[in-house]
C-alpha cells in the first residue's frame, strides 16, 4: 500500500448530477468543480477529475477532456475497463473500485466493511489515488492506496464477485435462501479454473 495525505485535494467532478458525484462533493471543501456528463472540461483547473458517470457515457467524458488531462482522470465505474482504457491510449488510468453505497442524495454513504474485511474493500490506484483516498476517508469511508498489480487482483475479485451475484440473482428468485451456497460453488469454480 502507498501513503495517503490528510489534505483534500480540490477535484473536478464530473457526474455531479448523480448520488456519487454528489457525495463526493459534500466530502470536499467547497473548492470543486462540478459538471454534467458532456460538458467541457477546463484545462486550467488543477487536479484530479473524479469521473462518476456510467460506463456508456465514458467515450463522451473522454471527448468533453483535453487530452493533455487525460492522466488526471479517474475512474470511478465498475467492471473491467482496461480493454477500454487500452483502445483509447489511457495506460496506467487512475481508477477505483467503490466498495460503498450512496443510496440517496444527502444521506452519508454506507462503507463495504464487514466482519471478513474490517478495513473495509475500497481500493484505488494511480498517482491521484492518494487525493482520492484522503477525500474517501474525510467523508468517513475506508480506502486502500494500491500499486497496478495488487489492484488488477482486487479488480478481479471484484468482477467475478459482481458476476456471480448477478448469475444467481437472475437464476433462483430465492436468492437469499439459496444463492450464498450458489455463489460460493461459483466463486470457487471460477478460482480453481485459472
Amino acid at each position: 500500500m502507498v501513503g495517503v495525505p490528510t489534505k483534500v485535494i480540490p477535484s473536478i467532478i464530473v457526474g455531479g448530477d448523480i448520488s456519487l458525484g454528489k457525495a463526493l462533493k459534500e466530502m470536499g471543501t467547497g473548492q470543486d468543480l462540478v459538471l454534467n456528463t458532456g460538458e467541457p472540461i477546463p484545462i486550467d483547473f488543477p487536479g484530479p477529475i473524479l469521473v462518476c458517470t456510467r460506463n456508456d457515457d465514458l467515450d463522451a467524458v473522454l471527448e468533453s477532456t483535453p487530452q493533455s488531462r487525460w492522466s488526471d482522470l479517474v475512474f470511478f465505474q465498475d467492471g473491467m475497463l482496461e480493454p477500454w482504457f487500452e483502445n483509447k491510449g489511457l495506460i496506467d488510468a487512475n481508477q477505483v473500485l467503490p466498495y460503498f453505497d450512496v443510496s440517496r442524495p444527502g444521506e452519508p454513504p454506507v462503507d463495504g466493511i464487514t466482519n471478513v474485511n474490517p478495513d473495509g474493500l475500497t481500493a484505488a490506484f494511480g498517482k491521484w489515488a492518494p487525493a482520492v483516498a484522503s477525500r474517501l476517508h474525510a467523508g468517513g469511508l475506508s480506502c486502500k492506496v494500491l500499486e497496478k498489480e495488487a489492484f488488477k487482483m482486487k479488480m478481479m475479485e471484484r468482477l467475478i464477485w459482481i458476476s456471480a451475484f448477478m448469475l444467481t440473482g437472475v437464476r433462483f428468485d430465492e436468492f437469499y435462501t439459496i444463492g450464498v451456497k450458489i455463489i460460493n460453488c461459483i466463486i470457487l469454480s471460477f478460482f480453481t479454473g485459472l
